[in-house]
């Protein structure tokens, strides 16, 4: 009898879960994609160098990213388009033109290190192979499988692979670090104002709050809008009731009303699981390395090392997968990300779910983005360090991307009644300030 009546229970306690998970997208997806090889080799980095004292910056990156993220999937919505082509036609070509330059080079160099560190990494578990080798393999595999398979279906098989990235939150449990001091450096910031610390803090600024992420979101945003089966029967009905323009306004704005606030549970859910990883991953470098005398990685196998104390010697295997796994989400976002900001800037069509026939210049862009990111390899930088200054140029172009959101997302004519609130002014407007800042300072340094 129990059983029979904790049923109904279960099924709509279920039911809540599916409707939950249903809810997520792409601000999910977002936040996976931004723990890439480039900020995993971030992060631990930042722990190694200086232990504990970067970890106050997780609490500082969440709502920062939180609010960009959210202004890039609004505008999404309101236009349907990308941001390449809101830019086209609501502003001047100098604008578009700045865009592409701060952002094609960054981005190519980004899966140009991901791809050598995706390399590396499978050269710890199979030494005998050349991580050229390997980079090539994943280089052809990758291209294969961005032009010959839908991006929902690449997303939802890979994302499992990146489950092993939270096996950084078991690791402070086994290396027992003294949580006073885990909970001092989370809320009382650390500031030290030489090159090595603000490089890393430009770094992790860069690679939570990338330029390419801002694309990708409005993007898929505006791609499911376009295919939502809802809108396209909000559409038909003002079709048939064309005489009732009153009624179908209040209908439409309550439709996008409610498309919003679906996006922003995603948009911080998938803020909130990158930040989390970021945490934890200084939070094991610091523990597992820093405090063993480990204050600098020049390797992966280094940073492979911070899951030795709960994966045993299976730490190079678990980290293996986990940046192949991310490596493999990540790099058909970036090169995916490219090609929308061209062909956008060109007019040609295309998107990642069409078919090559279809979408020939498009996936075209991907295959020569790819290509130029393998020859990275063959310019001698060690894969930790192509990581690492993916991350910093992030750091000092974010700002100008940041100014453009912040404008189309306040601008009336783009965004209607969905312009801005204060919150979001205020957090975008201190996230340009604080990447501003860092980067000024960074360059200041250098010299």
């Amino acid at each position: 009898m129990p059983e029979k009546k904790s049923a109904p229970f279960m099924k709509k306690y279920s039911a809540k879960i599916s409707k939950f998970f249903k809810a997520l997208g792409p601000g999910l997806i977002t936040g996976a994609s931004d723990d890439d090889p480039s900020g995993i080799a971030t992060y631990s980095q930042a722990g190694a160098k200086f232990g504990l004292a970067t970890l106050w910056a997780s609490l500082i990156t969440f709502p920062l990213m939180a609010a960009i993220q959210e202004m890039c999937a609004r505008i999404g919505i309101m236009t349907s388009v990308g941001l390449t082509t809101t830019l086209k036609k609501h502003y001047s070509k100098p604008i578009l033109y700045l865009m592409l330059v701060f952002s094609v080079p960054a981005i190519i160099l980004n899966i140009g290190a991901d791809i050598a560190g995706m390399g590396a990494v499978a050269n710890l578990v199979f030494p005998s192979i050349s991580p050229l080798i390997f980079s090539v393999l994943f280089t052809s595999v990758l291209i294969v499988m961005i032009v010959y398979l839908p991006c929902h279906k690449i997303v939802a098989v890979l994302k499992y692979l990146c489950l092993s990235l939270f096996l950084y939150i078991a690791v402070p449990f086994f290396t027992h670090p003294d949580w006073g001091a885990v909970l001092k450096n989370t809320f009382v910031p650390t500031i030290r104002f030489n090159k090595e610390f603000v490089e890393i803090l430009v770094a992790i600024l860069g690679t939570t709050i990338s330029p390419y992420l801002f694309f990708w979101q409005v993007t898929m945003e505006a791609e499911d809008v376009k295919s939502s089966r809802q809108l396209m029967l909000a559409r038909n009905k003002i079709a048939r009731k064309a005489e009732d323009t009153e009624v179908l306004e209040v209908k439409t704005k309550n439709f996008i009303s409610l498309l919003i606030a679906k996006m922003r549970l995603d948009v911080n859910l998938g803020m909130l699981l990158s930040n989390l990883v970021m945490f934890f991953i200084i939070l094991a470098t610091g523990t597992a390395l820093f405090a063993n005398g480990i204050t600098q990685i020049d390797t992966v196998e280094q940073a492979a090392k911070a899951l030795e104390p709960v994966a045993g010697k299976a730490s190079y295997l678990i980290f293996t997968i986990g940046i192949i796994g991310t490596g493999f989400l990540a790099i058909p976002v970036l090169s995916g990300s490219l090609s929308y900001i061209v062909s956008e800037t060109f007019g040609w069509k295309g998107n990642l779910d069409a078919k090559f026939y279809r979408a020939k210049p498009f996936y075209i862009v991907i295959i020569i983005s790819l290509l130029l990111g393998l020859s990275i390899n063959y310019f001698g930088i060690s894969p930790i360090k192509a990581l690492m200054y993916t991350a910093i140029l992030y750091g000092l172009t974010s700002p100008i991307l940041i100014a453009i959101v912040l404008h189309i997302s306040n601008n009336k004519k783009i965004m209607k009644d969905n312009t801005n609130g204060k919150l979001s002014n205020m957090l975008g407007w201190l996230t340009m300030i604080i990447m501003s800042a860092a980067a000024i300072a960074l360059i200041y340094l250098q010299f």
